[in-house]
């Protein structure tokens, strides 16, 4: 594989030293892949997730061939010479896969203005290949997260279509009451919809922990699950997702998924 070309940061780049995209010689994905959908390349690119890309385009930060792009779906060929942030990007051809066991207090973004320290900030000098999380963990959620420099897996894998299990250890503030455990059950009605929940057990006996197993995205679901209904998250892990657990995965520490658990995770997708 070829290596990485250095590259100098500039006032026009505005690239921070862990948002600076992977640079190949060459583009190296299959002939069958192009055309590529331009949010599509970007992803492929280690830089985010497609959804993220397209906000990048239409916000002004892409160029094809000198010429600024606001359209996420237009479509680009191997050679065409693509810009994110002023700087020449392009495809990875090794898929990289880490699974972390995120702890509190640390930020699941590729950068923080503020500062803050990120999931990327636990990899600096451990994974050259550029990758980024699929999904997000609130700042005081800890527990189980993806990244990955793959694309096409990472937007299947956020998807509702999917329906991804991710199961979650919670904490509360006081005892579970029996009826707002049934409540829950049930499925609650928040202010965008229905919560749906696909199991909800006590914790190893105990009141004021619960597992609780859904497969929907929204924004902080777990924690407003809880809150609609008067009770304080204390403490919320992520104990499971898409088929991959902690055992043998301290909190702060992340590894490379076997061969296997990639092939277990595109079978979820």
């Amino acid at each position: 594989m070829p290596p990485h070309k250095k590259t100098r940061r500039t006032s026009e780049s505005g690239f921070s030293k862990r948002e600076r995209p992977t640079l190949l010689r060459k583009t190296v994905l299959p002939e069958e892949k192009w055309p590529m959908r331009l949010n599509k390349y970007i992803a492929h690119c280690g830089i985010c997730s497609r959804r993220q890309a397209a906000e990048h385009v239409k916000a002004g930060l892409v160029t094809v061939n000198g010429q600024q792009i606001t359209e996420p779906g237009v479509e680009v060929q191997p050679n065409d010479r693509v810009t994110f942030k002023g700087e020449i990007i392009r495809p990875e051809d090794r898929k990289v896969y880490i699974l972390m066991n995120k702890p509190k207090n640390v930020i699941t973004t590729a950068d923080d203005d503020k500062g803050r320290t990120t999931v990327l900030d636990l990899l600096q000098g451990r994974i050259r290949e550029r990758v980024y999380p699929v999904g997000r963990l609130d700042r005081d959620t800890t527990g189980l997260l993806l990244l990955t420099n793959d694309g096409d897996l990472a937007q299947k894998l956020a998807h509702p279509r999917h329906k991804v299990v991710k199961v979650y250890k919670v904490v509360l503030n006081k005892n579970l009451a029996l009826k707002d455990f049934e409540a829950i059950r049930e499925g609650l009605e928040l202010e965008d919809g229905k919560a749906l929940v696909d199991n909800i057990f006590y914790y190893e006996g105990k009141k004021n922990e619960l597992g609780i197993e859904i497969h929907i995205g929204k924004n902080r679901i777990v924690r407003r699950i809880f809150e609609r209904l008067g009770y304080e998250v204390t403490a919320l892990d992520r104990i499971y997702y898409a088929g991959l657990s902690k055992k043998d995965l301290p909190r702060g520490k992340f590894r490379r998924l076997t061969e296997k658990e990639v092939i277990q995770l595109k079978h979820f997708t």
